[in-house]
């Protein structure tokens, strides 16, 4: 007997010109299923069991490659164009399964094998007596996902009946006013959030601010500049005697003009008491003056960014109870408050506005001027105060028109301060320029004229009432005895216990550059 020629028999028993579908046919066929290896069959009890199948007509290559390529006659393969089987809805027809009719399918198309499509099949290994037996009847179950309605919108308004915060604080989303507002807040807690490392931001990058040219840029490079000394370093100024009188001169205008207003604000909360706004708040050299006020909230502006921060840094390290105060950079004299804060900031009036060594920056034009006051009047509300501290223009004029007519350099002044002008014949009422040196503070920088009446007749333009004006020779002879501002003095060094000046002769003549004011909004 002749050995068993595995390849010979399976190209005998071919299943190609069989007249019934085989076993392994009835199955679902992947439509992309390769149709030269359906060809062959891979199971080797299904070739020995199987009915016995007329011999082809036509003479039957044996060779592999009969197996593996197409019929040279043309003729095609009958499992290659049979329509592939498909998994269809149970109630789409009475069958498990059924098998529409699909396009034809190149030859080239290649596929997974029908075993690897269904590992978990038992035909990997078929019995001779389950090679006819037709496929399980399966339970009946829909393996297309229904299409879903859509669900119909509650009519029952919501309405929880047992609520902890009010209705309209829940999953509010902020507004980019609030952010705004928010960013430059600088309440309560938020020393200790501006502590915490910040984390990367997704934001874009704001485009550079705002760069100032001529007399401005000077003023805000030379303030900028201007390093933060500490306290024991500031008691080393040549000046330190100046820097004093000034500090207190401040505290008795404030003392005296601010504090009786804050007291009687109507939108004080407890022992806090009004709102501030600091126009040319500068490195917050009156923050201290401000916290004793025992002050809310305070709003303050300054043109120089790197003053700004210091000021907000002297804010943080003071100890105890802070007021809340919110630090912006901007050019008063140009743009109005509402570029700098947000709305909800300026919504409630401040009860006094203080503006103090830097309201003469604004007169070097009409419109600066006009700004600067609409800025100063139009969040001030009626009875509130607006102090400051500005040059002496009749000192200033009066030094100049005391040059002699023959000398070239308009300046004077003394080993502290030296003021210089341009012009002898020409004094405008805005613009009118010298430039100022003050030792140990200010570094030839441009100034301008302030002349008192036009000031005082442009301000009552603003609905603003002039009740206090005094050079601060004046403002030292009426308070020097006075019973709380007299013993202030010691306190802030200004004279010793023996009442002994700490300034020299050249600093008194500087104190006296200066004038203090104060003015009351009317109705």
């Amino acid at each position: 007997m002749p050995a068993f020629d595995p390849v010979r028999d399976a190209v005998l028993n071919s299943p190609v010109e069989q007249t019934h579908t085989p076993v392994f046919a009835r199955r679902p066929r992947s439509p992309i299923a390769s149709p030269s290896l359906t060809r062959r069959a891979t199971d080797l009890s299904m070739l020995l069991n199987t009915d016995s199948v007329p011999p082809p007509h036509r003479a039957q290559a044996s060779a592999l490659s009969h197996i593996l390529h197409s019929s040279p006659s043309g003729e095609d393969d009958k499992l290659a164009t049979s329509a592939p089987f498909r998994r269809t809805s149970h109630h789409q027809s009475d069958s498990h399964f059924a098998y529409p009719p699909e396009p034809h399918h190149h030859h080239n198309e290649r596929s997974p094998s029908p075993n690897r499509l269904f590992p978990d099949s038992p035909r990997s290994r078929p019995s001779s007596s389950s090679s006819h037996a037709p496929p399980p009847p399966s339970t009946a179950r829909n393996t297309t996902s229904p299409m879903l309605s859509p669900r119909t919108p509650s009519t029952l308004p919501y309405n929880p009946t047992k609520r902890i915060s009010p209705a309209g604080s829940v999953l509010q989303p902020l507004t980019p006013v609030e952010m705004q507002m928010f960013k430059n807040y600088c309440g309560r807690g938020a020393a200790r959030l501006m502590k915490r490392k910040r984390a990367a931001s997704n934001d874009p990058e704001l485009p550079p601010s705002k760069r100032h040219a001529g007399d401005v840029g000077l003023v805000v490079n030379h303030y900028n500049s201007r390093p933060d000394v500490g306290v024991v370093q500031r008691q080393e100024s040549p000046i330190i005697g100046l820097k004093n009188f000034n500090n207190w001169v401040k505290s008795v205008l404030i003392t005296r003009f601010a504090h009786p207003v804050l007291s009687t604000s109507p939108y004080s909360q407890g022992r806090a008491k009004g709102k501030v706004l600091d126009m040319g708040c500068g490195k917050g050299g009156d923050i201290t003056k401000w916290s004793k006020a025992r002050i809310r909230e305070l709003l303050a502006v300054d043109i120089a960014g790197v003053s700004v921060d210091q000021a907000r840094d002297r804010w943080l390290s003071q100890k105890g109870t802070k007021f809340e105060a919110t630090f912006a950079t901007l050019d008063c004299y140009s743009e109005p408050l509402s570029r700098a804060f947000p709305p909800a900031k300026l919504v409630q009036p401040f009860d006094v506005v203080s503006m103090q060594f830097c309201m003469h920056y604004a007169f070097e034009t009409v419109q600066k001027a006009r700004c600067m006051l609409d800025n100063v009047t139009k969040y001030l509300r009626p009875g509130g105060v607006f102090i400051g501290t500005i040059p002496n223009s009749d000192f200033l004029l009066e030094q100049l028109n005391n040059i002699p007519p023959d000398r070239q350099d308009l300046s004077f002044g003394n080993d502290v301060y030296t003021i210089q002008f341009e012009d002898r014949e020409k004094q405008p009422v805005f613009g009118h320029k010298y430039t100022f040196f003050l030792q140990d503070a200010v570094e030839n920088v441009p100034e301008y004229v302030v002349r008192w009446e036009s000031f005082r007749r442009m301000a009552a333009d603003y609905k603003l009432e002039l009740i206090y004006k005094k050079d601060f020779h004046e403002v030292f002879m009426e308070n020097q005895e006075d019973p709380e501002f007299g013993p202030l003095m010691v306190r802030m060094k200004v004279v010793d216990a023996n009442g002994e000046s700490s300034m020299d002769e050249a600093q008194w003549e500087a104190a006296n550059i200066y004038v203090a004011f104060a003015f009351r909004k009317v109705e």
